[in-house]
Protein backbone atom coordinates (compact mmCIF):
# COMPACT_ATOMS: atom_id res chain seq x y z
CA UNK A 1 0.00 0.00 0.00
CA UNK A 2 1.18 3.84 -0.89
CA UNK A 3 -0.08 7.21 -0.78
CA UNK A 4 0.04 7.50 -4.24
CA UNK A 5 -2.50 4.70 -4.91
CA UNK A 6 -2.94 4.44 -9.10
CA UNK A 7 -5.00 6.99 -10.56
CA UNK A 8 -7.25 4.42 -12.32
CA UNK A 9 -8.93 3.25 -9.12
CA UNK A 10 -11.73 6.33 -9.79
CA UNK A 11 -13.86 4.91 -6.95
CA UNK A 12 -14.81 8.05 -4.35
CA UNK A 13 -17.72 8.61 -2.06
CA UNK A 14 -20.18 11.02 -3.43
CA UNK A 15 -19.45 13.88 -1.40
CA UNK A 16 -15.91 13.82 -3.05
CA UNK A 17 -17.10 12.36 -6.60
CA UNK A 18 -19.30 15.73 -6.57
CA UNK A 19 -16.30 18.37 -6.54
CA UNK A 20 -15.06 19.50 -9.73
CA UNK A 21 -11.99 18.06 -11.08
CA UNK A 22 -10.47 21.27 -11.38
CA UNK A 23 -6.96 21.69 -9.23
CA UNK A 24 -6.65 25.67 -8.35
CA UNK A 25 -10.13 27.59 -6.65
CA UNK A 26 -12.02 29.96 -8.55
CA UNK A 27 -10.43 33.63 -8.71
CA UNK A 28 -12.98 35.23 -10.90
CA UNK A 29 -15.52 35.68 -8.75
CA UNK A 30 -15.91 39.58 -7.90
CA UNK A 31 -15.87 39.16 -4.11
CA UNK A 32 -12.42 37.39 -4.25
CA UNK A 33 -11.10 40.14 -6.31
CA UNK A 34 -12.68 43.22 -3.94
CA UNK A 35 -11.29 41.50 -0.96
CA UNK A 36 -7.70 41.02 -2.45
CA UNK A 37 -7.59 44.74 -3.43
CA UNK A 38 -8.52 45.37 -0.19
CA UNK A 39 -5.91 43.42 1.53
CA UNK A 40 -3.00 44.77 -0.56
CA UNK A 41 -3.93 48.29 0.10
CA UNK A 42 -4.52 47.98 3.07
CA UNK A 43 -1.20 49.65 4.52
CA UNK A 44 -3.21 52.85 2.93
CA UNK A 45 -6.47 52.82 4.70
CA UNK A 46 -5.24 51.61 7.78
CA UNK A 47 -3.21 52.80 10.78
CA UNK A 48 -0.12 51.05 12.51
CA UNK A 49 -2.52 49.40 15.10
CA UNK A 50 -5.46 48.14 13.14
CA UNK A 51 -2.60 47.16 10.11
CA UNK A 52 -0.89 45.09 12.67
CA UNK A 53 -2.83 44.17 15.63
CA UNK A 54 -6.52 43.41 13.73
CA UNK A 55 -5.20 42.53 10.12
CA UNK A 56 -1.87 40.99 10.68
CA UNK A 57 -3.20 38.88 13.66
CA UNK A 58 -5.63 38.20 12.19
CA UNK A 59 -3.73 36.31 9.32
CA UNK A 60 -1.66 34.64 11.40
CA UNK A 61 -4.30 32.97 13.86
CA UNK A 62 -6.63 32.28 10.53
CA UNK A 63 -3.51 30.31 9.47
CA UNK A 64 -3.24 28.36 12.77
CA UNK A 65 -6.69 27.72 12.48
CA UNK A 66 -6.19 26.69 8.80
CA UNK A 67 -3.89 23.96 9.51
CA UNK A 68 -7.14 22.52 12.35
CA UNK A 69 -9.83 23.10 9.29
CA UNK A 70 -7.41 21.28 6.84
CA UNK A 71 -7.93 18.05 9.45
CA UNK A 72 -10.87 18.88 10.56
CA UNK A 73 -12.94 19.74 7.17
CA UNK A 74 -10.98 17.04 5.01
CA UNK A 75 -9.29 14.37 6.82
CA UNK A 76 -12.26 14.02 9.81
CA UNK A 77 -9.44 14.57 13.10
CA UNK A 78 -10.03 17.29 15.60
CA UNK A 79 -6.67 18.21 16.26
CA UNK A 80 -5.59 20.45 19.70
CA UNK A 81 -2.06 20.68 18.96
CA UNK A 82 -2.38 23.03 16.30
CA UNK A 83 -1.32 26.01 18.35
CA UNK A 84 1.26 23.57 20.14
CA UNK A 85 3.04 23.71 17.34
CA UNK A 86 3.06 27.22 16.09
CA UNK A 87 3.86 27.55 19.72
CA UNK A 88 6.94 24.82 19.08
CA UNK A 89 8.08 26.48 15.75
CA UNK A 90 7.83 30.08 17.65
CA UNK A 91 10.00 28.43 20.80
CA UNK A 92 12.55 27.16 18.77
CA UNK A 93 12.72 30.24 16.29
CA UNK A 94 14.03 32.09 19.59
CA UNK A 95 16.56 29.63 20.93
CA UNK A 96 18.32 29.12 17.66
CA UNK A 97 17.94 32.51 17.19
CA UNK A 98 19.12 36.14 18.80
CA UNK A 99 16.85 37.09 21.19
CA UNK A 100 17.78 38.85 24.63
CA UNK A 101 18.28 35.58 26.62
CA UNK A 102 21.97 35.24 25.61
CA UNK A 103 22.67 32.52 27.94
CA UNK A 104 19.67 30.35 26.06
CA UNK A 105 20.00 31.34 22.62
CA UNK A 106 22.28 29.89 20.31
CA UNK A 107 22.56 33.16 18.19
CA UNK A 108 22.21 31.64 14.88
CA UNK A 109 20.97 33.89 11.83
CA UNK A 110 17.70 34.10 10.98
CA UNK A 111 17.86 32.63 7.51
CA UNK A 112 19.51 29.16 9.84
CA UNK A 113 16.95 29.25 12.54
CA UNK A 114 13.88 29.62 10.43
CA UNK A 115 14.08 26.46 8.50
CA UNK A 116 15.46 24.08 11.72
CA UNK A 117 12.73 25.59 13.52
CA UNK A 118 9.97 24.79 10.97
CA UNK A 119 11.50 20.86 10.25
CA UNK A 120 11.56 20.68 14.02
CA UNK A 121 8.61 21.68 14.52
CA UNK A 122 6.84 19.52 11.37
CA UNK A 123 8.07 16.77 13.36
CA UNK A 124 6.81 17.14 16.47
CA UNK A 125 3.54 17.82 14.74
CA UNK A 126 3.62 14.73 12.85
CA UNK A 127 5.01 12.61 16.17
CA UNK A 128 1.93 13.74 17.57
CA UNK A 129 -0.03 12.80 14.79
CA UNK A 130 1.26 9.46 14.34
CA UNK A 131 -0.20 8.93 17.84
CA UNK A 132 -3.68 10.51 17.47
CA UNK A 133 -4.65 8.81 13.94
CA UNK A 134 -4.44 5.47 16.12
CA UNK A 135 -7.49 6.52 17.90
CA UNK A 136 -10.63 7.98 16.93
CA UNK A 137 -13.74 10.95 17.43
CA UNK A 138 -12.92 12.06 21.49
CA UNK A 139 -9.95 10.20 22.10
CA UNK A 140 -8.16 11.88 19.14
CA UNK A 141 -9.23 15.17 20.55
CA UNK A 142 -8.12 14.11 23.75
CA UNK A 143 -4.95 13.09 23.35
CA UNK A 144 -3.94 16.02 20.94
CA UNK A 145 -5.48 18.27 23.88
CA UNK A 146 -3.09 16.11 25.94
CA UNK A 147 0.16 16.87 23.97
CA UNK A 148 -1.29 20.74 24.14
CA UNK A 149 -1.62 20.54 27.79
CA UNK A 150 2.10 18.61 28.41
CA UNK A 151 4.03 21.15 26.53
CA UNK A 152 2.84 24.20 28.14
CA UNK A 153 2.87 22.69 31.74
CA UNK A 154 6.68 21.49 30.32
CA UNK A 155 7.53 24.97 29.00
CA UNK A 156 6.46 26.67 32.47
CA UNK A 157 8.58 24.62 34.45
CA UNK A 158 11.50 24.63 32.47
CA UNK A 159 14.06 26.75 32.13
CA UNK A 160 17.32 25.42 30.79
CA UNK A 161 15.89 25.74 27.40
CA UNK A 162 12.70 27.88 27.73
CA UNK A 163 13.21 29.72 30.31
CA UNK A 164 10.31 28.55 32.57
CA UNK A 165 7.49 31.11 32.62
CA UNK A 166 9.26 34.20 32.13
CA UNK A 167 9.32 32.83 28.30
CA UNK A 168 12.14 34.08 25.96
CA UNK A 169 12.05 37.79 24.87
CA UNK A 170 13.42 40.26 22.55
CA UNK A 171 13.59 37.77 19.81
CA UNK A 172 15.47 39.26 16.77
CA UNK A 173 13.47 39.65 13.56
CA UNK A 174 14.78 40.14 9.95
CA UNK A 175 17.14 42.71 8.59
CA UNK A 176 18.22 42.49 4.87
CA UNK A 177 18.21 44.10 1.83
CA UNK A 178 18.35 47.43 3.80
CA UNK A 179 14.55 46.68 5.09
CA UNK A 180 13.26 46.33 8.58
CA UNK A 181 10.94 43.38 7.90
CA UNK A 182 9.41 43.74 11.25
CA UNK A 183 8.45 47.30 10.63
CA UNK A 184 4.25 47.98 10.55
CA UNK A 185 4.21 47.51 6.66
CA UNK A 186 6.68 45.27 5.50
CA UNK A 187 5.94 42.54 8.14
CA UNK A 188 1.94 42.49 7.10
CA UNK A 189 2.82 41.99 3.64
CA UNK A 190 4.84 38.83 4.87
CA UNK A 191 1.98 38.10 6.91
CA UNK A 192 -0.16 38.36 3.60
CA UNK A 193 1.72 36.54 1.68
CA UNK A 194 2.28 33.34 3.90
CA UNK A 195 -1.14 33.27 4.54
CA UNK A 196 -2.32 33.52 0.85
CA UNK A 197 0.15 30.53 0.06
CA UNK A 198 -1.11 28.18 2.92
CA UNK A 199 -4.66 29.27 1.63
CA UNK A 200 -4.11 28.29 -1.77
CA UNK A 201 -2.28 25.56 -1.12
CA UNK A 202 -4.73 23.68 1.10
CA UNK A 203 -7.33 24.56 -1.51
CA UNK A 204 -5.02 23.06 -3.84
CA UNK A 205 -4.52 20.01 -2.14
CA UNK A 206 -8.08 19.58 -1.55
CA UNK A 207 -8.34 19.12 -4.96
CA UNK A 208 -5.19 16.84 -5.95
CA UNK A 209 -5.54 13.21 -5.35
CA UNK A 210 -4.38 12.99 -2.24
CA UNK A 211 -6.81 14.96 -0.97
CA UNK A 212 -9.68 13.04 -2.47
CA UNK A 213 -8.22 10.01 -1.19
CA UNK A 214 -7.96 12.16 2.32
CA UNK A 215 -11.41 12.84 2.17
CA UNK A 216 -12.16 9.19 1.31
CA UNK A 217 -10.66 7.87 4.50
CA UNK A 218 -12.19 10.82 6.20
CA UNK A 219 -15.99 9.35 4.28
CA UNK A 220 -14.95 5.55 4.75
CA UNK A 221 -11.61 4.46 5.98
CA UNK A 222 -12.64 0.47 5.82
CA UNK A 223 -13.72 1.29 1.69
CA UNK A 224 -10.61 3.38 1.23
CA UNK A 225 -8.42 0.22 2.87
CA UNK A 226 -10.33 -2.32 0.48
CA UNK A 227 -9.48 -0.34 -1.83
CA UNK A 228 -5.99 -0.42 -1.35
CA UNK A 229 -5.06 2.87 0.53
CA UNK A 230 -3.41 2.58 3.33
CA UNK A 231 -5.34 4.69 5.92
CA UNK A 232 -2.91 5.57 8.48
CA UNK A 233 -0.43 6.91 5.75
CA UNK A 234 -2.79 9.67 4.71
CA UNK A 235 -3.70 10.89 7.71
CA UNK A 236 -0.21 10.86 9.00
CA UNK A 237 0.82 12.79 6.14
CA UNK A 238 -1.81 15.08 6.82
CA UNK A 239 -1.01 15.69 9.88
CA UNK A 240 2.60 16.72 8.87
CA UNK A 241 1.28 19.35 6.25
CA UNK A 242 -0.75 21.04 8.65
CA UNK A 243 1.76 21.10 10.88
CA UNK A 244 3.89 23.03 8.63
CA UNK A 245 1.43 25.17 8.19
CA UNK A 246 1.15 25.78 11.45
CA UNK A 247 4.52 25.86 12.34
CA UNK A 248 4.88 29.33 9.16
CA UNK A 249 2.18 30.75 11.42
CA UNK A 250 4.43 30.08 14.74
CA UNK A 251 7.43 32.13 13.20
CA UNK A 252 5.41 34.97 12.44
CA UNK A 253 3.43 35.10 15.54
CA UNK A 254 7.42 35.21 17.53
CA UNK A 255 8.12 38.02 15.16
CA UNK A 256 4.69 40.10 15.58
CA UNK A 257 5.26 39.97 19.42
CA UNK A 258 9.19 39.10 19.14
CA UNK A 259 8.69 37.29 22.44
CA UNK A 260 7.39 33.29 22.47
CA UNK A 261 5.97 32.68 26.61
CA UNK A 262 3.64 29.90 28.01
CA UNK A 263 1.09 31.72 28.03
CA UNK A 264 0.99 32.09 24.36
CA UNK A 265 0.66 28.04 24.61
CA UNK A 266 -1.69 27.48 27.15
CA UNK A 267 -4.57 25.06 26.90
CA UNK A 268 -7.16 28.22 26.81
CA UNK A 269 -5.05 29.50 24.02
CA UNK A 270 -5.45 26.25 21.88
CA UNK A 271 -9.10 25.96 22.61
CA UNK A 272 -9.36 29.72 21.12
CA UNK A 273 -8.12 28.13 17.48
CA UNK A 274 -11.04 25.35 17.84
CA UNK A 275 -13.44 27.87 18.52
CA UNK A 276 -12.05 30.46 15.54
CA UNK A 277 -12.07 27.27 13.27
CA UNK A 278 -15.85 26.83 14.14
CA UNK A 279 -17.18 30.43 14.12
CA UNK A 280 -15.78 30.98 10.93
CA UNK A 281 -16.60 27.35 9.21
CA UNK A 282 -15.16 24.39 8.97
CA UNK A 283 -15.74 22.85 5.59
CA UNK A 284 -13.60 25.97 3.64
CA UNK A 285 -10.54 27.15 3.42
CA UNK A 286 -11.62 30.91 3.70
CA UNK A 287 -14.00 30.27 7.10
CA UNK A 288 -10.53 29.98 9.65
CA UNK A 289 -9.74 33.70 8.67
CA UNK A 290 -13.35 34.87 9.31
CA UNK A 291 -13.64 33.05 12.44
CA UNK A 292 -10.47 34.80 13.08
CA UNK A 293 -11.29 38.22 12.32
CA UNK A 294 -14.80 38.05 14.80
CA UNK A 295 -12.18 36.72 17.64
CA UNK A 296 -9.50 39.34 17.20
CA UNK A 297 -12.47 41.87 16.55
CA UNK A 298 -14.15 41.04 20.04
CA UNK A 299 -10.76 40.47 22.04
CA UNK A 300 -9.90 43.67 21.33
CA UNK A 301 -12.87 45.74 21.77
CA UNK A 302 -15.04 43.64 23.23
CA UNK A 303 -13.25 44.51 27.04
CA UNK A 304 -13.71 48.74 26.24
CA UNK A 305 -17.61 47.67 25.32
CA UNK A 306 -18.10 45.90 28.84
CA UNK A 307 -16.24 49.03 30.73
CA UNK A 308 -18.62 51.49 29.10
CA UNK A 309 -21.50 49.05 30.15
CA UNK A 310 -20.26 49.47 33.78
CA UNK A 311 -19.07 45.65 33.47
CA UNK A 312 -15.74 44.03 34.69
CA UNK A 313 -13.77 44.08 31.18
CA UNK A 314 -12.29 40.76 31.92
CA UNK A 315 -15.44 39.35 31.59
CA UNK A 316 -14.80 39.72 27.68
CA UNK A 317 -14.29 35.96 26.86
CA UNK A 318 -18.37 35.90 27.65
CA UNK A 319 -19.41 37.83 24.54
CA UNK A 320 -17.29 35.23 22.75
CA UNK A 321 -18.52 32.36 24.45
CA UNK A 322 -22.54 34.16 23.44
CA UNK A 323 -20.88 34.58 20.47
CA UNK A 324 -19.72 30.55 19.61
CA UNK A 325 -22.91 29.30 21.04
CA UNK A 326 -25.36 31.82 18.57
CA UNK A 327 -23.12 31.02 15.61
CA UNK A 328 -23.22 27.07 16.35
CA UNK A 329 -26.96 27.10 17.16
CA UNK A 330 -28.25 29.00 14.01
CA UNK A 331 -25.23 26.87 11.72
CA UNK A 332 -23.63 23.92 12.22
CA UNK A 333 -20.99 25.05 9.20
CA UNK A 334 -20.08 28.72 11.22
CA UNK A 335 -20.57 31.65 9.56
CA UNK A 336 -19.88 30.50 6.08
CA UNK A 337 -22.93 28.39 6.72
CA UNK A 338 -25.11 31.50 8.32
CA UNK A 339 -23.74 33.33 4.48
CA UNK A 340 -24.92 30.43 2.21
CA UNK A 341 -28.26 29.92 3.94
CA UNK A 342 -28.78 33.42 2.65
CA UNK A 343 -27.84 33.38 -0.28
CA UNK A 344 -30.30 30.73 -0.94
CA UNK A 345 -33.26 32.33 0.50
CA UNK A 346 -32.63 35.39 -1.71
CA UNK A 347 -32.28 33.29 -4.88
CA UNK A 348 -36.10 32.92 -6.54
CA UNK A 349 -37.73 29.60 -6.64
CA UNK A 350 -37.86 27.71 -9.53
CA UNK A 351 -40.23 24.94 -8.27
CA UNK A 352 -43.06 26.54 -7.40
CA UNK A 353 -45.92 25.95 -9.34
CA UNK A 354 -45.81 27.82 -12.32
CA UNK A 355 -42.78 28.80 -11.48
CA UNK A 356 -40.90 26.23 -12.97
CA UNK A 357 -39.92 25.14 -16.64
CA UNK A 358 -42.24 23.06 -18.11
CA UNK A 359 -42.44 19.87 -19.85
CA UNK A 360 -42.00 19.98 -23.67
Amino acid sequence: MSLAHDARVAVRPAAVAERPTRLWPEVNHPAAWIVAVILLIMPLIASGFFLIEIFASTLILGTIALSLMFLAGYGGMVSLMQLTIAGFSAYMVAVFGVSGNANISLGWPWWLAVPMALALATAFGTLGGALAVRTEGIYTIMITLAIGAAFYYFTNQNWAIFNGHTGINTVATPHFWGVNWRADIPFYYVVLAVAALCYFAVEYLSRAPFGLALQGVRDNPRRMAALGFNVNAHRVAAYAFASFVAALAGVLQVWNYRQISPGTVSVGACIDVLIIAVVGGITRPIGPFIGALIFVLLRTFALDFLVRLGLDGNRFRLLIGLGFLAIVFWSSDGVIGLWQRWRQNQRPRTDRPGGGRGHG
